[in-house]
């Protein structure tokens, strides 16, 4: 069993659910709390042994690529300034050289056609798949329960949630199997189904491990839900050929993508944060509804 030591970020997206504050901004540059979308999901990558980061990036993403870069001129000035804490926190943005890649999807043709853009950047090897804007807070981050997992079963790992009946039309759902602890048998998946042929509301969200076996089916560009190359469909193509399970993880994922999501996730983090938390809860009592 290889080790999963690569993983995908599509931030191809237009993030039209945020205009107009991504007009200009890439929408995984929005900030939780104190820090961007796309910092959160990179630091998921490395705390789960993930070596080789690869952005499918598209038009008006260089924000992405100056972030995970030296800021020379600014970093002079907090040098001159003694502000060494901060630049220390700015230098651990920083990956080893050579440890990030972008690659463009010059086209939106969906998630799957994102991923498949990576092909050659991948190779012939397992691989993550980390989604931005869904933002996972847990104990142990989400990405590393499930490389645990994969090194027990191997294959195609999905992070699942069971989600209210009448949102399935929103997520690649499950035909559930046998079950083992957190690790759920996946017999059948389906992209946005709708509730009343749904087979379950056990939902796939952003997190996946893949074997290079789904490039293959991926390149038949076969189009699914909303007229886009689903990821999910060539998924689904794979099971009975690998092991295919989808993991329950312990955590909250937040919607980012959904303006609700996202402000209940700056909410909940500066919760959580010591320096924050009796401000905003001083805050908070205030209100009245």
């Amino acid at each position: 069993m290889k080790p999963v030591k690569k993983a995908i970020l599509p931030v191809a997206g237009l993030g039209t659910r945020f205009l107009p504050a991504t007009k200009a901004m890439p929408k995984e540059m929005l900030t939780v709390v104190d820090k961007p979308l796309i910092q959160y999901a990179v630091e998921e990558a490395r705390a789960a042994g993930i070596e080789d980061i690869i952005f499918v990036t598209g038009r008006g993403k260089s924000a992405l690529e100056d972030h995970f870069d030296h800021s020379y001129e600014l970093e002079s000035i907090l040098a001159a300034r003694g502000k060494t804490d901060v630049l220390e926190d700015l230098y651990s943005l920083l990956p080893e050289e050579g440890r990030i890649s972008y690659t463009r999807q010059q086209v939106p043709l969906g998630l799957g056609h994102a991923v498949w853009c990576a092909r050659n950047l991948v190779g012939d090897e397992p691989f993550a798949v980390i989604l931005a804007d869904d933002l996972v807070h847990a104990p142990v981050p989400c990405l590393g329960q499930m490389v645990e997992a994969y090194h027990e079963v191997g294959g195609n790992i999905v992070a699942v949630m069971d989600v209210p009946r009448d949102q399935t039309n929103r997520y690649g759902i499950l035909s559930p199997g046998a079950e083992r602890g957190r690790l759920v048998e996946v017999k059948g998946l389906v992209e946005k189904p709708a509730p009343e042929v749904a087979p379950s509301t056990l939902s796939v969200i952003g997190r996946y491990i893949l074997q290079p076996e789904v490039f293959g089916h991926l390149s038949d560009r076969q189009k699914g839900a909303g007229g886009e190359i689903q990821l999910t469909d060539s998924l689904a193509r794979l099971i009975g050929q690998q092991p295919f399970h989808g993991f329950r993880f312990d955590g909250v994922r937040y919607d980012c993508g959904d303006k609700v999501g996202f402000l209940t996730a700056n909410i909940a983090l500066a919760l959580d944060r010591p320096d924050l938390r009796a401000g905003v809860q001083d805050y908070i009592s205030t209100l009245k509804f």
